[in-house]
This record gives C-alpha cells, structure tokens and sequence, in this order.
C-alpha cells in the first residue's frame, strides 16, 4: 500500500484543516517545499497536493507550489482542488501533475468529467469520493448533495474509473481514526478499485491495518504535522513495505 502525504495549500502555505472547515485553518509550513523535499528523503514517492484556495474558487490558485514541487522532487503529484474547467485541468498537467482529482466537476458536470476520462484515460484521473452522511459532498466540502456514495461509485466504475479517493469529511482532521467500515464494503464491492484512504488516519498500526485490508493506498495529513506519526516512524514503515 502506497503511502501518500497531503500537503494541503492555502496563500501558497501548508495548512491543514478540520472537517474542511476553512475557519479551523493551521498553518504548519510556510514553505511547502521544504515539506515536499522532507517526505521524499525518507522515501516517500508519492504526494496528494490540495488547492485549498482553488476549490474555494472554483479555480486552479497554487498551479505555482505545484510546478516549484515537480521541478525541485521526483514525487508523483496527484493535485486537486478546484479544477472545474479544460483550461483548469490542462493547467495541472502542464504544471507537471501525474494525476489529477476531481469530485466536484464529477457531480456537476458529467460530460465534462468523461470528455477528460476519454482524453487523460483512466490512468490520469482519480475520481474525488467525498463523502458526508452518506452522501458526496462537493465544492470544498461546502456543499453536501443528494447524490449517495453507492450511486456515485456505480456510475463511475461502469464507465472505466480505476482510482478513487475517498474521504469520510466527519473524520477529515480529527486523528480519530479513518473509515475502515465504508473502505471495507467498497472493497467488497470493487474488489479491483484502487482505492486510496483519505481522512482520520492516525497511526501506523492503522496503516498496517488499511494495508492488510487491501488498499491501493492511504493518504497520511495531520497525524503527520502533529507529530502522532513521525518522519521516522514512517522511515520505518517503508523499510518493512517498499513502495
């Protein structure tokens, strides 16, 4: 299993925040970077960059971390966080993105999602599974739909998507531990979805655990910043699982 740290971008800065409520924002780093580069020492390879500004917006805004992280790292970028538009997501790929996520143009704009599916193929894209109550949210998490995560993963997987993110926003920030239920019966669902964690995650006992349920992989934000899981913890963990 594949893990994967979030940096997530707010003013150009690594923040975090709490069931993506903008209000509870922490800034961690000022220097994003410099946090790139510290992950990939240990030997991370892979990094879940997040427009926080741009899915405010509704646009790409941090395009520029993104490019700063590409030319300086040799991480595979999956970057999200407002692309709602042809122009958005040519800007991410073109900005040296190894993948793109998008959620919110998935539930809004069908025809687009797929023209984009159709022309990045599956390989590229990853579908943004947030999900509230049972229920995608979108546009940040601002916006809970009527749209269930079953009705929305079925669609989908029809039409050819391989990866999904998905993140339970109740757990988002909170270090109480991520969804392994809702994980579960998506596996048992989609047994061949790569399907990435996204959201609680605060131990690596609980990443051993993912990995054992068959996840494709885990991205790690919070436990990582506030130190519940270190560097060196982490070190560790890729040494007994090479990536």
């Amino acid at each position: 299993m594949k893990i994967i740290p979030a940096i997530d971008l707010i003013d150009g800065k690594c923040v975090r925040l709490s069931q993506g409520d903008y209000d509870t924002k922490k800034v961690y780093n000022e220097k994003p970077l410099e946090v790139a580069k510290q992950f990939e020492n240990i030997g991370i390879s892979n990094l879940h960059l997040v427009d926080l500004d741009g899915a405010k917006a509704r646009h790409i805004v941090n395009h520029h971390v993104l490019k700063s992280i590409v030319d300086n790292t040799d991480l595979a970028i999956d970057f999200g966080g407002g692309i709602k538009s042809n122009q958005d997501i040519e800007l991410a790929f073109a900005s040296g993105a190894k993948q793109v996520t998008a959620g919110t143009v998935a539930v809004k704009n069908k025809s687009l999602f797929m023209s984009w599916l159709e022309k990045y193929t599956a390989q590229k894209l990853i579908l943004g599974a947030d999900v509230k109550d049972g229920n995608i949210a979108i546009q940040g998490w601002q916006s809970k739909t009527e749209v269930t995560i079953w009705a929305f993963l079925d669609y989908y997987t029809k039409l050819g998507i391989e990866y999904v993110i998905c993140t339970d926003i109740s757990k988002d920030g909170m270090l109480s531990g991520s969804s392994m239920e809702l994980y579960a019966d998506i596996l048992q669902k989609y047994p061949k979805m790569k399907l990435i964690a996204s959201g609680g995650v605060s131990s690596i006992a609980e990443l051993e655990t993912l990995s054992d349920m068959g996840l494709y992989g885990a991205i790690v934000g919070k436990a990582i910043y506030e130190n519940q899981i270190t560097l060196e913890d982490l070190a560790a963990y890729l040494a007994r699982h090479p990536q």
